[in-house]
Parts: C-alpha cells; sequence; structure tokens
C-alpha cells in the first residue's frame, strides 16, 4: 500500500499542530479555558450525516464562548467518498475520515460521536436511504447518542423538510433526529438501552439555516427571521489569539482526504438556527434560555460552583497550582454528588485540570509500538511533579495485572520517577483495530456486537495503568493509556498508540488478480510475523474450478516485524469465472486469515486496520489493443494498477513531463479522476494533450466535479459537465448505438458487461455537449429522466477524445468484468481494423 505523509503546520497562536499522537499538555491559558467550560453545565448535540458536514463554525462557537459541552453526531464515517490523499476508500476511507473527524474535535473542543449507518455512497431521496440502512437501527443509534449524551439542545445541519431536493443521508439525518427527539424521552422504546441508561428529553432543537437554503442572500434577508436565533459567530478570543472563525478553519482542514485544507477567516459573521421544537424561544436570543447551565442545576452543587467560581474569577496565570487547594476541595465535594451524569463528566474535567495546575507528568512507553497475544512488553514509566504541591505516589495498577503495585513514594518538586515493568499480554485480549469493522458489513450497516461501543469513534485501549496519587492529602487516581514514543534525527520525537495484534498476518499483492486468458499466474502472498520465532504454514482457499499450487507452503521467521514471502501459482479455468482467494497462515494450530493493513499520514494517528485478507481472481474473456498506456494521476485511485492487471505497460505521467515529445509514444493517454479540479498544471498543459489527439491519438478522461476545473476547454468541443449521476449500480443501462466501434472492438459490449457492478454507475455526467460528440449509453435512477453523458466519444482530428463519468475507480477494485472490457475497448480506440468490424 502506499501512503503519502502529509505535513500540516499550523503554527498560530496557541493552536499548534503538533504530532497528532502527542499527549496534550495544558498551558495556563488552556487551564483557565478548561476552567471556565468546568463551570457550565450545558450540552450541544450537533447532527449531520458525514464527516465534512459539522458547522465546524457553530461547534466552536458554541465549545469556546458559550463554554458548553458540545459534541458532532455524524451519522456515517465516510465511507462512501473520494479520497485526494491516497489510495484508501470505503472502510479504509472511512478509518481515515474517522480521525480526521477526531483531529477537528481536538482544535474546535467538540467532541465526536456515529452511528452504524454506512455511508453506501450518494443517495438521492431518504427514502432510499434509510430503506438501506436500516432505519430503526440507525434511529435506535440516533436515540442511544442521545440519552448517553444528554443534550439540553440538539442542532441539525441539515433541513428534514427537503426530501428529494439534497443527499438523501443529509435529509434522513435531519428526519432522524426529529423523531429522536421525542422517543428518547420514551421509556416504551428501545428499551434495551435502559439497561445501560436512562431517558432523556432535550429542551429545544433547531436547524442550522443560512441563506443558501433560500437560493441567495437577497432572498434570506427578506424571509421572517421571529422563529430564528442568531450568533456572530466571528468572536474573539484573546487567550487564543485567534477568533472562532480562524479556530473553525482549522479544524475544517483536518479533513484534507476531502480537500478541505483552506485559508482561515476572520471577522464578524452571523450564524443563524431556526428553532423546530420543544421549549418556546424568549427574547434573549440565548439558546439555553430557561435552562439552569450553573452548578446550581445539580443538588448539592452550590457548593462546588461557589469554590470554581472564585478560581475562575481569580486565576492565576502565573502559578495556576496556587489553585490546587480550592480544586481539591471541589472534587471532594464532587465526588459526593448525586447525579450521576454531571458527576461523572465534571469529575473527569476536574482531574484533568488538577493534573495541569500541578504540572504533573504521567505517561507510560511500551519499547515495542506493537504486540501479540501471550508475548511480553516492557514499560517505561515517567512520573514528575512540576509544583510545590506536596503528592505522593501510592500506586500503580497495570490493566494487564489482576493486583497493583505499591511505591509510596514522594514525587519531589522536579524530581523525575522512572520505573520499568515488563507485562504479559494476555491471550483472550482484544486486537486493536476499528470496532466497526470487526464483522462483515451489510451495504447500509455495520455490526457491532458490544452495544455499550455504537457510537463510539475508536476501540477502546486495551493496555493502560491506573495511577493512584495523594495529592495534598486527596487521594485521585490519573489513567494513561500506553504509547509508543519515539524519535528519528529528521523529525524528532514521536508518538505513536500502542496496539495489539494479530502474530501472524497475510496480505496479497493485489486486491484483484485479473486472468485475461487460461493461463497461470504467480501470486506473491507476503507474511508479517508480529513476534519472535515464527513457524508454521500457509494454503490458499480458493474457488472449486481453479487450482492452486504448492497446496501449502512452510513459515519460518525469526524476529518480530520481519516478512516472508512466498509464491502460490494459480491456474484459472478454461472459460471465464470469478471468485475469492484466501492465504491461511496456520501458527501454533490456529489459523489466521486477516491482513494488517497501517494507515500513515502525519495528520491523524497512525492506525492499525486488521482486515479480511480477500483478494478476487477474475478468469476474464478480453481482448485488447495498443500496449503502451500513459496516465496522469488524478485524485488517489488505483486504474493504473488495474490495467497493468490485465497486461497494460502503463507509465504514470508527472505534469510537467506532458509534452509533445513525451506523449507520441502513447498508445493512449488516460487523465485520472478530478485531474482537471487539483492540478493547476493541465491548464498550460492541455494543449499538448488536444494536439495528441489531433495528431491520431487516444485520449480518455476520466470524472471531474463540474466546479472549479483548471482550464476552460476540458474538451475539444464544447462539454458541460453537471452534477447528474445514477447512483443505482444496478440501473438499467441501454446502448445507444450498438453498431458502434467502441462497443465492438475488440470485445462485444452488451448490457451483461453493466452487472455486477458497486456502489453506483457513475457521477457528474455532462448534460450538453457538442455534436461532435456521440453518447453510447444511456442510464437513469428510479424515476428520473435517461441520462446519456456517461460516456461521449468524438473524433478530433485523427485521434479519439472520450470523456466518462463511469465509476471505474471503484469498479476495477471489486474485479467487474464487463468495466474492464469496456475500458479495453476505449484504450483500443482507433486501431480497430476494418475486417474485425465487417464480420
Amino acid at each position: 500500500m502506499r501512503h503519502i505523509k502529509l505535513c500540516l503546520l499550523l503554527l498560530l497562536g496557541t493552536i499548534v499542530s503538533l504530532p497528532a499522537q502527542q499527549p496534550k499538555k495544558l498551558n495556563s491559558s488552556e487551564i483557565y479555558e478548561a476552567i471556565q467550560k468546568l463551570n457550565v453545565l450545558g450540552s450541544v448535540l450537533y447532527i449531520a450525516a458525514h464527516p465534512d458536514d459539522e458547522n465546524t463554525r457553530l461547534i466552536s462557537y458554541m465549545s469556546n464562548h458559550v463554554k458548553a459541552r458540545t459534541a458532532y453526531l455524524s451519522l456515517t464515517r465516510g465511507d462512501g467518498g473520494q479520497n485526494l490523499i491516497g489510495p484508501e476508500i470505503r472502510e479504509l476511507l472511512g478509518v481515515i475520515r474517522t480521525q480526521e473527524l477526531l483531529a477537528a474535535r481536538r482544535v474546535d473542543g467538540g467532541e465526536q460521536r456515529f452511528t452504524r449507518a454506512n455511508d453506501f455512497g450518494y443517495s438521492k431521496h431518504p427514502d432510499e436511504t434509510l430503506e438501506i440502512w436500516n432505519k430503526d437501527d440507525v434511529l435506535s443509534d440516533v436515540v442511544w447518542a442521545i440519552r448517553e449524551f444528554k443534550p439540553d439542545i440538539i442542532i441539525n445541519r441539515f433541513d428534514h423538510r427537503r426530501a428529494g431536493q439534497t443527499h438523501g443521508h443529509h435529509t434522513s439525518s435531519a428526519m432522524l433526529s426529529m423523531e429522536a427527539f421525542d422517543l428518547a424521552n420514551d421509556p416504551t422504546k428501545y428499551t434495551s438501552q435502559l439497561e445501560r441508561t436512562e431517558t432523556w428529553q432535550p429542551k429545544r432543537l433547531f436547524y442550522n439555516t443560512s441563506w443558501w437554503r433560500y437560493g441567495s442572500r437577497e432572498a434570506f434577508d427578506k424571509i421572517d427571521k421571529s422563529n430564528m436565533l442568531s450568533f456572530d459567530i466571528g468572536v474573539y478570543y484573546p487567550s487564543k489569539g485567534l477568533s472562532n472563525n480562524e479556530v473553525a478553519s482549522l479544524a475544517s482542514s483536518q479533513h484534507l482526504c476531502q480537500g478541505f485544507g483552506r485559508l482561515t477567516t476572520r471577522g464578524t459573521q452571523d450564524e443563524y438556527i431556526e428553532f423546530l421544537k420543544g421549549d418556546p424561544l424568549d427574547d434573549s436570543n440565548d439558546v439555553f434560555a430557561g435552562i439552569d447551565t450553573s452548578w446550581n442545576r445539580i443538588k448539592d452543587g452550590q457548593a462546588i460552583g461557589n469554590i470554581l467560581n472564585t478560581i475562575e474569577s481569580n486565576f492565576n496565570f502565573v502559578n495556576p497550582a496556587s489553585h490546587l487547594p480550592q480544586l481539591l476541595e471541589a472534587y471532594k465535594l464532587l465526588l459526593n454528588v448525586k447525579d450521576g451524569h454531571w458527576k461523572i463528566i465534571k469529575t473527569k474535567e476536574l482531574k484533568s485540570i488538577i493534573e495541569a495546575c500541578a504540572g504533573l507528568y504521567i505517561e507510560v512507553s511500551a519499547d515495542t509500538p506493537q504486540a501479540s497475544p501471550e508475548s511480553t512488553v516492557g514499560l517505561r514509566i515517567e512520573a514528575l511533579n512540576r509544583s510545590d504541591a506536596k503528592i505522593d505516589l501510592l500506586s500503580y495498577n497495570l490493566s494487564t495485572l489482576d493486583t497493583g503495585i505499591s511505591k509510596n513514594m514522594e514525587m519531589s518538586k522536579n524530581q523525575r520517577l522512572n520505573f520499568d515493568e515488563g507485562i504479559n499480554i494476555p491471550k483472550d485480549i482484544n486486537y486493536t483495530t476499528p470496532y466497526w469493522l470487526n464483522k462483515k458489513s451489510t451495504l447500509g450497516m455495520y455490526h457491532v456486537d458490544n452495544p455499550e461501543w455504537i457510537g463510539l469513534p475508536e476501540t477502546p485501549r486495551a493496555v493502560f495503568v491506573d495511577f493512584n496519587l495523594n495529592i495534598q492529602g486527596t487521594p485521585i487516581t490519573i489513567t494513561k493509556p500506553v504509547v509508543y514514543r519515539h524519535s528519528k534525527p529528521d523529525k524528532g520525537e514521536l508518538y505513536r498508540p500502542f496496539e495489539i495484534v494479530p502474530p501472524v498476518s497475510a496480505s496479497l499483492a493485489d486486491k484483484v488478480f485479473i486472468f485475461e486468458n487460461d493461463q497461470q499466474k504467480d501470486i506473491e502472498v507476503i507474511v508479517r510475523a508480529s513476534r519472535d520465532a515464527v513457524e508454521g504454514y500457509v494454503e490458499m482457499a480458493y474457488p472449486n474450478d481453479w487450482s492452486v499450487y504448492p497446496q501449502k507452503q512452510k513459515i519460518e521467521i525469526a524476529n518480530k516485524g520481519d516478512i516472508q514471502k512466498l509464491v502460490f501459482t494459480v491456474i484459472p479455468p478454461k472459460n471465464q469465472s470469478e471468485g475469492l482467494i484466501t492465504p491461511m497462515v496456520n501458527f501454533n494450530d490456529e489459523f489466521y486469515t486477516d491482513e494488517l493493513i497501517a494507515i500513515d499520514y502525519a495528520h491523524i494517528p497512525y492506525q492499525s486496520v486488521l482486515m479480511p485478507s480477500v483478494s478476487k481472481v477474475v478468469r476474464l474473456d478480453i481482448e485488447k489493443r495498443g500496449n503502451n498506456i500513459g496516465y496522469i494521476e488524478g485524485a488517489g485511485d488505483v486504474v493504473p494498477e488495474s490495467l497493468r492487471q490485465i497486461g497494460y505497460n502503463v507509465t504514470v505521467i508527472e505534469p510537467e513531463q506532458i509534452s509533445a515529445e513525451n506523449l507520441v509514444n502513447f498508445d493512449a493517454v488516460v487523465v485520472g479522476i478530478r485531474a482537471y479540479n487539483i492540478l493547476d498544471e493541465l491548464k498550460f498543459k492541455q494543449k499538448f494533450l488536444l494536439d495528441y489527439v489531433k495528431e491520431g491519438g487516444n485520449m480518455i478522461v476520466q470524472y471531474n466535479t463540474s466546479r472549479r476545473i483548471k482550464t476552460d476547454n476540458i474538451a475539444p468541443y464544447a462539454l458541460q459537465l453537471s452534477r447528474d449521476r445514477v447512483t443505482d449500480e444496478s440501473a438499467d443501462v441501454s446502448i445507444l448505438d450498438p453498431n458502434h466501434p467502441l462497443l465492438n472492438f475488440p470485445n462485444k459490449i452488451t448490457t451483461q458487461d453493466f452487472e455486477g457492478w458497486v456502489q453506483e454507475r457513475g457521477l457528474y455526467f455532462p448534460n450538453q455537449w457538442s455534436e461532435d460528440f456521440t453518447p453510447l449509453l444511456a442510464m437513469n435512477d428510479k424515476g428520473e429522466d435517461s441520462k446519456q453523458g456517461s460516456l461521449l466519444v468524438a473524433k478530433y482530428g485523427k485521434g479519439n477524445y472520450i470523456y466518462t463519468g463511469l465509476s471505474f475507480f471503484r469498479e476495477f477494485p471489486a474485479g467487474v468484468s464487463g468495466a474492464y472490457r469496456l475500458f479495453a475497448n476505449m484504450l483500443s480506440a482507433g486501431k480497430e481494423d476494418k475486417t474485425t468490424l465487417k464480420n
């Protein structure tokens, strides 16, 4: 797998993008802000459908200005979108977008939640969305989020009244929120949840509206806004040196795989929310009107509030440790509070503040980033008190041990304590992998066995240490996850999460192996050891009509982290066929069939993902002409690798290499998805590409979005892109010109070639074009007009220009035979001979 390293340097005010895994250390201003937040007992839940749907301006405003506990509930993890920074799609893209959301929340101060809904791609109507998602399950998850988070205020990103006018996921998120607002307080609904939580009734529900909902600023200015609240979300935060909209821009810029890196903005900016249901508004323009968000909200909270409000009013920025006696007094009072919900939340916040005021540094670093069950790991524990406070380390408890380790040591000011421990990883411990991927999902839903994990952004860490301290006479336990801290000469200090992985894993070189004839191929299996002294064997599972030899091969890997490569010969059947192959590694009489996938980008923590090591094998009935293909890469697709699978010699052309001299040697030139959206150089290189076609070349342009095109002439003739798409992957396809060479040479294309497509037919089809173009296919979603812009071909000079919005970038990784056959014809355009066509 190819990984692209990204550098995100944000040296503005106190918000700095440190290595994504590095533990947060609060400075005086951040401690003060945390105390301000500690004194607000109000909460806001923002609800939308995908990563990047959230309004970071409003989330930041509620978190940093109002000081409310604020969370974003994204119904999906964004698995169905595109990836602008790398090759990961589907489940792996969902992992990246999950981490980007968490990175955004670290900037804007919010929390993050999810449902089990799987982002299956664009949907045109909520009826379709809720059928594929399984409405009741997703509604149950929204109710669970409300009952768990207990928001006073819910804000929908989208309008529940716009069914069919926008993305079906968007409207569905608002519709589900409207229902869940009432159901969350109904003890007869989703009763199994009440074994772990209780009913809850939010006070108000709003819709986060704006001028774009009404078509223009002028139209919005004319509407009645008496049912709306407005906020100036451009407020300035002196303690940060940033305005709220600057913080929001930095947060949204974490969505790098969606191309959301952007300039920060400043200045006054109004944000509107429309009241939908709940307690009526008053004239205060206060979203929390009539809701007590002070410590008086809970029984016995007034005494705590008196202490903490005094600290806030007289905060010592020079020496925050001077507040420890009062903070500890508030902590002891909080332990006796009966309100379980706020007690848990505020105890966690208060302990973090006490830790920061005392200058406590506690870290547990493993001697390895990964370990497997039944292995031994060394831990380096560092504990440091950097204040004048009297602090004793009484003991610590390792999560893998039944009993604690007694210390009873004074933590003298600025005197570091170091301890070394060895732990044995239990056999039955959970692997560190995204929990929603543990079982095979359906098209619309992820399966989660543990109901308490539903909605969590990540799998809870399995290895941690509880430190039992006595701070100035008050016992406090501080929990730290085990991390892996190391350094590199060219990068400095680095952190990674400590992960539990299987002892062995196996991967295949490709997710699809295409056999263009009945000739055998050698396929490489890579076995990776996650512990020392791995011995066993590998055999393959494969379809009945295929053959693989040898039957099994021995593995011997001496050192952890090493790999062994094995080659199996795969023999396809004589006729067209497809199936799945899986390497099975036998170690200690157990079979391991997962692949360990690393996702490594600079803006998010390192991720290890376990996925079934399964590849598709396809015996394909295919003919092709031409061999040398030039490929101009766009936004992270695997088309070049897929074309190599069927025997093409593919050369990736960098934009600066586009010239008449370099293009002339290619039988065809293919432009990757969204290349005209992201490659500025194409504005200046388009002339060479069109000249290549004019002189007899064959050029294929894959889909681009209809906005922000880098050149005025994407094609040699008039061609207007639109937002037309066909999202039903099984939608009927009509062949408009059955005799056209592109549909007959060298492969006869029929409607059977459009069977088995995945996720969609295509997107961003042109809707207007010059008469020079010939449309070859027609298709449409249910209830819509036929769309004929999915595949257009035009003669230009001596060559052929082809524009396609068909989703080859999704079909190739899925091994869709018809997609390969059609693309081979596109690459062969102009090379047909008259005898072949006549026959």
